[in-house]
């Protein structure tokens, strides 16, 4: 490893040249008399002296000129019991002017007995503060809800113009959106949840609801009737609010809901009469049952039907009108006679 606290000397020569440096170097003796002889003794003598101090490592006795000069003594030996030296301060080639550190003897140093510590106490966990926030309002009904209270919160809705539908006791998505419509007409938060505020308010804007108003006979609102409805014994059917209202003497005895033709064969409208019922009825063109047919205008008839039943308003009739509620159309086909009147209406 080469230094560069030496000058231009090989690794570990403190004087430049050779192990010794520039010293005298003792090439023999030569004898010419016996003065000369006593001279080249004492002189000879006094050579080698200075030759074995040279050897001994004798030099010059200022202690900071020596630590720069003499190179560092190699480290003794160390047995199995002494621990390694520490390694040099300037073993990475830079020399800081300093003398590495005796390395301590750690095989006979006492070990330190660790001081217990004795734990701090715990700091008691601060109770909770108080939530400041307003507590939210108990929610009384929300979507996928059902029962009596449902209905009643549906007839309420519909008496103020907010559910256009006749109650079902099923809180679906028509029913979360009438509810947000008047909980933003009111100024509050537009959940389409009926919290206790919100039940409190439509409450006291409207009456206790009807018998018929909380069950009536159809899913849709009956439509105001025609004036061909008002007289005598009537089928009155409205294809606006897809509803059959029987009425005799403008009083409405029963009601369901209907469907009818497509656009391709469609139910058609005016004033007809019944001219044939045929309680078990089948479609001789489309060979499908037609139970309690009340035939009013060629194939055209009211029945009931399975898939109006089963599929609701997915489907659609070849032309005749389609009764989904198998008990009132029972009902109706005993009560309705040959020569009563049909009026289809807009």
């Amino acid at each position: 490893m080469r230094s560069d606290s030496y000058g231009s000397g090989g690794d570990g020569d403190p004087y430049g040249n050779g192990p010794y440096g520039n010293g005298p170097s003792v090439q023999g003796h030569r004898h010419s008399s016996p003065s000369r002889g006593r001279r080249t003794a004492t002189a000879t003598a006094a050579g080698v002296l200075a030759i074995a101090a040279l050897a001994a490592g004798c030099g010059p006795q200022d202690p900071a000129a020596d630590a720069l000069k003499q190179p560092t003594a190699p480290a003794p030996a160390t047995t199995a019991t002494t621990a390694p030296a520490a390694p040099s301060p300037t073993e990475d080639g830079k020399a800081d002017g300093t003398t590495a550190p005796a390395t301590p003897d750690t095989s006979t140093a006492p070990t330190p007995t660790p001081t217990p510590t004795t734990p701090s106490p715990a700091s008691p966990t601060p109770a909770p503060r108080p939530s400041t926030a307003s507590p939210q309002p108990e929610v009384l009904m929300r979507t996928g809800s059902e029962g009596p209270r449902v209905r009643e919160l549906q007839a309420r809705l519909r008496q103020i113009g907010h559910f256009g539908r006749n109650p079902t006791g099923y809180y679906g998505t028509v029913t979360a959106e009438a509810v947000r419509s008047f909980q933003v007409k009111r100024g509050t938060e537009g959940t389409g949840a009926t919290d206790a505020a919100t039940w409190q308010k439509l409450r006291a804007m409207t009456r206790t609801p009807t018998a018929d108003e909380l069950d009536p006979p159809t899913e849709r609102p009956v439509a105001k009737p025609d004036e061909r409805c008002l007289t005598g014994r009537v089928l009155c059917i409205s294809k606006k609010s897809r509803t059959l209202a029987w009425m005799i003497d403008g009083r409405v005895v029963s009601a369901m809901d209907v469907r009818f033709g497509s656009e391709y064969t469609p139910t058609r409208e005016g004033e007809f009469k019944v001219f044939w019922k045929s309680r078990d009825h089948v479609s001789t063109l489309y060979d499908t049952p037609m139970p309690y047919a009340l035939f009013f205008s060629g194939g055209q008839a009211v029945h009931y039907s399975a898939d109006f039943a089963a599929n609701g308003y997915a489907g659609a009739s070849h032309g005749c009108v389609n009764v989904r509620d198998k008990k009132k159309v029972a009902a109706l086909f005993d009560q309705v006679k040959n020569g009563d009147k049909v009026v289809i209406y807009w």
